[in-house]
């Protein structure tokens, strides 16, 4: 009997999903915290060398990416308006299908996704919602015809459980990516990605609201750690902006392997290298 497929999810001209084996080609989104481009990595900065908004969306869409993602990363609820107010400025400058983000805050993205939502031009990737928040962020998104990426603390169960409400409220089950979350070194990585790999065989095996396609941010918990942001270490650990950027790609490479269909990455040097790996 032939593995049931995982489900496809349509952005724009990408076609998220669809496959049977795990013989397939992950996409890669490109993701910039733009509302205060300081709160980049320094890895990041390093590339960019610029906090110009406009000149940040230029370089990003240079660099082969799949996706576009905006990191709205506000620090309180009052911002909510400008941050719809840069929104509204950069999308004409947006040629990449787009993935907007709030800044993993229950209080603050309740109030600031919806606000991005209304403000979108066209279908795009909105995430996050998990259990607290889906309530006020899945209705917006399903009546603008966007896809939810659904985060759910690494149990299978709980991504199903928020699959099935999140349709209960609306949401097309083929405009899901889900998110089971992820640590960025050592045994959350482990644990992160095996939770990854058990939700992919559920949807091979056709379970309708484990067959969506998976979503994973792991190398920004990567790039989180010490490791990839302080100097502090002997000359054996080799040059820091390396060391970082070998952290990025062998965190990608692991949810990779497990099944991840689209992998923010945060310095754009690593979505060459990334591709390449699937040629």
């Amino acid at each position: 009997m032939s593995a049931h497929s995982i489900r496809t999810v349509e952005l724009q001209n990408l076609h998220i999903g669809g496959e049977r084996s795990l013989e397939f080609k992950p996409l890669f989104c490109l993701e910039l915290s733009i509302f205060n481009p300081e709160e980049n990595f320094q890895i990041v900065k390093d590339f960019y060398k610029t906090s110009d908004r406009l000149k940040l969306i230029q370089m990003a869409q240079e660099a082969d990416c799949d996706i576009l993602g905006l990191k709205f990363n506000i620090s309180n609820i009052s911002e909510v308006e400008e941050a719809c107010l840069v929104l509204k400025s950069l999308l004409p400058e947006i040629k990449k299908p787009l993935m907007i983000r709030g800044v993993n805050n229950d209080a603050i993205d309740s109030e600031l996704l919806p606000a991005l939502t209304k403000v979108l031009d066209r279908q795009s990737i909105v995430a996050f919602a998990n259990e607290n928040t889906y309530k006020s962020i899945v209705p917006p998104v399903a009546a603008g015809g966007h896809l939810i990426v659904l985060r759910s603390p690494i149990d299978i169960n709980l991504a199903k459980e928020l699959n099935i409400l999140s349709s209960d409220l609306g949401q097309p089950l083929d405009k899901i990516l889900i998110d089971t979350d992820i640590g960025g070194l050592g045994y959350g990585l482990e644990y992160g990605y095996s939770i990854m790999e058990k939700v992919k065989l559920e949807g091979f095996k056709g379970d309708d609201y484990l067959d969506m396609p998976l979503i994973s941010f792991v190398t920004e918990e990567s790039l989180k750690t010490k490791e990839a942001k302080s100097d502090n270490y002997s000359s054996s650990w080799g040059n820091l902006n390396e060391r970082a950027e070998m952290f990025e790609i062998a965190s990608a490479g692991a949810v990779a392997a497990a099944g991840a269909n689209i992998i923010v990455l945060n310095n754009p040097h690593s979505v060459g290298i990334m591709k390449g790996l699937f040629k």
